[in-house]
């Protein structure tokens, strides 16, 4: 089973033309275009929808349209404190574990040891893998759990290398099984709401449970082969 995906690498914004490239019109008409673009955003929450997480997490051969990386977390902190949330992709130009990593993670490490455990959708980019060292090496007293549903173009040296890199760092990184799936489900994630005829809000039953699809196991333990090979 050969991993085709299609996250993006972090884009840079294009340099400015010369002046004289263009007329005043023309510049104008650009920049008013690039206003009018969304900016990148995060959203962070604490539940996801269930036909959300069904598709972004299922561990696929073929991840065609698949685009946002999804990140749930646990923070555990000393005298039984435990926080949990989730970020998501809105845009390429940036991930959501290099987002939790260097803008959210660092809230909690104030002050003594903390486990953190994160779920996510795919394997790390190299620029995120990088974030998740930096941020291993800054905090020693941070013990990290990577359990992730999919690998991210395994095939590629670099992120072969970026993958060690975090695991050299202290990382425990592993791919999800059931067990994972069924957790994710429970703690972090809402079951669609459907509306009857009368437009009053409706909950199927089968949506309160995780029910896994038919290749769930036999994918996870392709992955986690593939990941051993690259991590040795």
């Amino acid at each position: 089973m050969a991993q085709k995906q299609n996250k993006s690498q972090p884009t840079e914004v294009p340099q400015e033309p010369p002046q004289n490239s263009e007329t005043p019109e023309e510049g104008n008409a650009k920049k008013e275009e690039q206003e009018e673009l969304p900016p990148f955003e995060i959203v962070e929450g604490s539940r996801i929808p269930a036909s959300s997480f069904m598709f972004q997490f299922k561990n696929v051969e073929y991840s065609s349209g698949r685009n946002k990386t999804l990140l749930c977390y646990t923070v555990e902190r000393g005298e039984g404190q435990v926080f949990r949330g989730y970020l998501e992709d809105e845009h390429v130009s940036a991930h959501a574990e290099e987002a939790f990593f260097t803008n959210v993670l660092p809230q909690f490490l104030t002050s003594g040891p903390v486990r953190v455990t994160c779920y996510v959708s795919s394997s790390p980019c190299v620029n995120c893998a990088a974030a998740i060292a930096r941020c291993l090496k800054r905090n020693k007293t941070l013990k990290l759990y990577l359990v992730v549903a999919r690998l991210f173009q395994w095939e590629e040296s670099e992120i072969r290398g970026a993958l060690r890199a975090i695991k050299s760092a202290g990382c425990q990184l592993q791919m999800m099984k059931g067990g994972d799936y069924a957790h994710v489900w429970q703690n972090f994630v809402e079951p669609d709401i459907v509306l009857n005829e009368e437009g009053e809000v409706e909950q199927k039953s089968e949506e309160g449970v995780f029910i896994p699809w038919e290749d769930l196991e036999e994918n996870a333990r392709y992955y986690e082969e593939k990941l051993g090979e690259l991590l040795r």
